[in-house]
């Protein structure tokens, strides 16, 4: 299940037709598990879906609930995927400066 909403995503993207939903999913759930891999951590929309995975031990070390800071990095994150489909997807100065201060084991 997606952080984001679709509709959230698209009005990020200013996308108003239907044609391409399947692929902002797609390159939304990217986004969302790129975030994710940045911060070290398992990210959640809710307080209750996190709450459920830490009660059956699937939440992982250091669980978090996307907040506005980490949600607006994923719409970054998402924008950048899909505006630059055929090139590597960096993480945006943007994003990691949203992302950064809810990052985790950063080690050496």
């Amino acid at each position: 299940m997606s952080i984001i909403a679709l509709d959230m995503a698209k009005a990020h993207l200013r996308v108003t037709w239907g044609s391409e939903d399947q692929l902002i999913e797609l390159y939304l759930l990217a986004a969302e598990g790129t975030a994710a891999d940045f911060l070290n951590r398992q990210v959640f929309a809710t307080q209750q879906e996190m709450a459920d995975a830490v009660e059956e031990e699937t939440a992982g070390e250091d669980p978090i609930v996307a907040n506005m800071q980490i949600q607006a990095g994923m719409l970054l994150i998402l924008g950048n995927i899909y505006s630059n489909r055929d090139t590597s997807a960096e993480i945006p100065p943007g994003a990691r400066d949203l992302l950064w201060p809810h990052r985790v084991g950063l080690g050496v």
